[in-house]
């Protein structure tokens, strides 16, 4: 017994630091267990989560996302750049920085904005915000949220700490679910990932995305971020409430319950308007005729004008609607198109004018030419149109636009807006290949022209859109790297193929009928514009059930292509 004792005594010490280093040993492993399987505390950095910086910095989170772009907070009062809010909400929105303005254009009135300050004038007088409506902080201009919301439809939250607001501009179904235990939502998907914020039992979270053991989803207050799914339950679909105090303005078009025809007659003074009764002579089926009047001959909204009472008299007579048209071309050297379009009292006056003629000769509409803008002129000549089309609209004259078949150069004519505020955008389905352009071919091949009317009605009611077809071929001149034409009408381009005794033979690309001839090391070309061209192209308009035809020019064509063009009408 003194032997088991004396061997005991010796054991326990040995059984005693076996265990502590089994302890040790655990301890040594458990740590970097622990440490995998714990739940990381880490907090994001908020400012740099959101992208803001300075005091006055609001992140955008427009629907689900969060946008580079950044409002801004003076004064207490939200504001968004106006490229902001060209971008994302609105683009009627106009700055004009000569006469420091803002301005938005509806279909009976424009809302004027004196920048810097709070006061906002209509039609029916001036009234007061409790903020500045809009302002310029270094040199970029801001526009009040709650201004920008009275005229899109819109919803937003501002949230701080740090400053961030959400937006919705739409309000599709989307998916919720509950926070079944307090947690938080972590900057990715993963326990080691730093903490946005914390969710409590019984909060509600949109549901962005499904993973396999987590979700993406956005608190009520902004925050996008990540969550365990074994933390949600009920997950179902809802459909937001969405913004029901908007209404969207309607532009009434005065679009005819009939195809259009509308041929331009070209005048070049006063005595060009007495052959009304000789360019109209063969004509079938033309309802509309568009004198050349206007011609712009300064930068502050003056015109040279040829109407002629008696030339509407004698239209209307003839069952014709008159559109005079207004253009650029004439005195182009002497016009600077930005300095005219760009100032809103230079814009005022040229409508007066063109309004006050059109009330004084009894017009039916008025058709705008305006061609070759500068690119840094686009949204001053689709606001000069906006603001057109109020007095058109009052007065009931039909406001038609002129625009170039290629969208590569100049999308910023933005026929999608003319498609809204114009009763017509008219396609110059020609020019393909022009004087100057260096190289021969045809003036409207029939992919440039289906191509042209399938681009427009992307954006413009097809109802409301009218091709425009030549009734002019150009003959083409070819001498090593030289190329010259001359444009002529049917008559003499059937001159030129019987003086030269051509063999017209019919091109399947263009479909047109092509001639060609060399002499003294020249070579001559000539796509032909005739009754058999157009009667193609026609069937191409009837094809995309657009608002009509229109012609350049009339006095070119020859008389057997009225039975193509009145057969197309019917």
């Amino acid at each position: 017994m003194g032997y088991t004792y004396k061997m005991r005594k010796k054991i326990i010490p040995v059984i005693i630091a076996i265990v502590l280093i089994i302890l040790v040993i655990i301890i040594g492993l458990g740590e970097p267990i622990l440490e995998r399987y714990s739940y990381s505390d880490v907090r994001a950095d908020l400012p740099s989560y959101f992208g803001v910086q300075e005091e006055n910095e609001v992140a955008i989170i427009l629907q689900d996302t969060i946008i580079e772009e950044q409002a801004r907070l003076f004064d207490g009062t939200y504001y968004f750049d106006l490229d902001t809010v060209h971008k994302y909400f609105n683009e009627r929105f106009y700055e004009d920085k000569q006469e420091n303005l803002l301005l938005y254009t509806l279909p009976d009135d424009i809302i004027t904005v004196r920048i810097g300050t709070n006061i906002v004038e209509n039609k029916t007088g001036t009234q007061n915000r409790d903020y500045t409506a809009a302002r310029y902080e270094e040199d970029k201009l801001y526009l009040a949220a709650d201004f920008v919301k009275e005229y899109t439809n819109f919803s937003y939250e501002p949230f701080t700490d740090p400053g961030r607001m959400q937006i919705y501009t739409q309000w599709d179904d989307i998916k919720t679910a509950k926070v079944d235990k307090d947690t938080a939502v972590r900057l990715k998907g993963g326990i080691k990932s730093d903490i946005l914020t914390d969710v409590l039992a019984g909060d509600k979270l949109i549901v962005l995305e499904q993973m396999e053991t987590w979700a993406k989803v956005k608190t009520s207050d902004g925050f996008i971020g990540y969550i365990e799914n074994k933390r949600l339950s009920g997950i179902t679909a809802e459909r937001p409430i969405p913004v029901t105090d908007y209404e969207e303005p309607v532009y009434k078009s005065q679009t005819r319950d009939h195809k259009i025809s509308m041929g331009w007659h070209a005048i070049a003074g006063i005595s060009g308007n007495d052959t009304l009764y000789e360019v109209t002579g063969n004509t079938k089926g033309l309802n509309v005729i568009s004198p050349t009047w206007y011609l712009l001959n300064d930068n502050s909204g003056n015109f040279t004008s040829f109407a002629s009472a008696q030339y509407v008299n004698t239209a209307h007579d003839m069952g014709l609607e008159v559109w005079a048209l207004v253009e650029n071309i004439t005195y182009k050297d002497d016009l600077d198109m930005l300095q005219l379009l760009s100032a809103t009292s230079n814009r005022a006056v040229l409508i007066e004018n063109l309004i006050t003629e059109a009330l004084n000769y009894e017009l039916d509409g008025i058709n705008v030419d305006f061609e070759d803008i500068p690119a840094d002129c686009g949204e001053h000549f689709i606001q000069f149109i906006r603001e057109l089309s109020i007095p058109c609209r009052e007065h009931k004259l039909v406001l038609s636009v002129d625009n170039y078949v290629p969208y590569n150069y100049n999308d910023y004519y933005n026929r999608r807006e003319q498609g809204i505020v114009a009763d017509y955008v008219v396609i110059m389905g020609y020019d393909e290949h022009y004087a100057g352009g260096g190289k021969a071919g045809s003036v409207a091949s029939i992919d440039y022209v289906e191509n042209g009317i399938a681009n427009t009605i992307e954006q413009v009611p097809a109802e409301k859109v009218i091709n425009a077809v030549p009734f002019y071929t150009r003959i083409w001149e070819t001498e090593g790297a030289t190329v010259t034409s001359q444009a002529v009408g049917m008559e003499m381009a059937d001159e030129w193929v019987a003086n030269h005794q051509l063999d017209r033979v019919w091109d399947e690309e263009t479909c047109q009928n092509y001639c060609e001839y060399s002499s003294g090391g020249i070579r001559y070309q000539a796509w032909l514009e005739d009754a058999e061209s157009l009667a193609v192209k026609f069937n191409i308009m009837e094809n995309h059930q657009i608002g009509g035809v229109a012609f350049w020019r009339l006095g070119f064509e020859k008389a057997e292509i009225w039975d193509a063009v009145e057969e197309y009408l019917n």
